[in-house]
């Protein structure tokens, strides 16, 4: 057997079986799913950053974000007015600044 531990998609198993394979899964706690979230996100950017796809790769941040902030307990609506109280504040990234150093 092939051994992934990773978190997938929901429709990855009907994927694997129509290729003839079986996939072992199982249902993760609340608390071991948001923590594979984390994981997940952090393998997403990875391949954003290492793949010619960037849109593709992108999307699929968006949609490991969105799954995120349900499973963390949060309205995609409340992280959206912190995401602008922030910009607010302290401003966004339109200016492409990068901070070399004070003094």
């Amino acid at each position: 057997m092939k051994i992934f531990r990773k978190l997938i998609r929901d429709r990855i198993p009907e994927i694997i079986a129509a290729k003839g394979e079986r996939a072992v899964t199982r249902v993760l706690n609340d608390e071991e799913f948001a923590v594979a979230l984390e994981n997940k996100l952090l393998e997403e950017v990875q391949e954003m950053r290492l793949g010619d796809n960037k849109a593709e790769e992108i999307a699929d941040i968006y949609e490991v974000l969105d799954a995120l902030i349900r499973a963390r307990g949060f309205s995609a609506e409340e992280i959206m007015r912190l995401k602008d109280k922030k910009r607010a504040e302290r401003g966004g990234f339109e200016k492409k600044l990068l901070l070399e150093g004070t003094q």
